[in-house]
């Protein structure tokens, strides 16, 4: 295996249709199973209170590979933000992990000695939202993972892009200026 693949991280957002609050945020490390990823990994396997833990499956018996598992950003404080998770979140990022591998973005020859850990992040209201259109929850769940595995397998953005960058682009919830968010 090379070391190449050791330890990546990457992460992506994308913005969700007007009104629905269906943001995806993921945030993901993917690195062999052998090494501080797969601890990682297995680490995670333990639930904690509030943090329901699930392997990215793309239906019943029909776990992904690389090996994924959802990590939520949020604490889960009932069984509709569950199914949300567990439902359209959980499809997407297996969709987006297969469609990685079968676009060459991760080696298919590696699929089965890497892992990924993915933090995942729903707003909270998504689950209390008779309106919520759970095919835009999926569509920016699926591109922002696809965006994140192709920026992680790709160490994007580069350290130059980052430097030429530090005074032009700013933080959305941050303006340096009046120290405020700009949303």
């Amino acid at each position: 295996m090379s070391d190449s693949y050791w330890f990546r991280t990457g992460e992506a957002t994308v913005f969700s249709s007007d009104g629905q609050g269906t943001d995806a945020m993921p945030e993901i490390l993917i690195g062999d199973v052998k090494g501080p990823a797969g601890h990682a990994f297995a680490n995670l396997m333990g639930q904690t209170a509030g943090h329901t833990r699930m392997f990215a499956i793309r239906a019943t018996n029909q776990q992904v590979r690389p090996a994924t598992i959802m990590v939520p950003k949020v604490t889960i404080k009932s069984s509709a933000y569950v199914n949300l998770l567990g439902g359209p979140v959980q499809s997407a990022v297996a969709d987006a992990v297969i469609d990685s591998v079968a676009d060459g973005v991760i080696p298919r020859l590696q699929a089965n000695e890497l892992c990924i850990i993915a933090m995942i992040w729903i707003d909270p209201s998504c689950a209390n939202n008779p309106e919520l259109d759970r095919k835009d929850l999926y569509r920016t769940n699926y591109e922002a993972m696809k965006l994140a595995i192709s920026r992680a397998m790709s160490n994007s953005p580069s350290i130059d892009e980052l430097i030429a960058n530090r005074h032009k682009i700013f933080h959305e919830m941050y303006d340096p200026e009046t120290g405020e968010s700009q949303w």
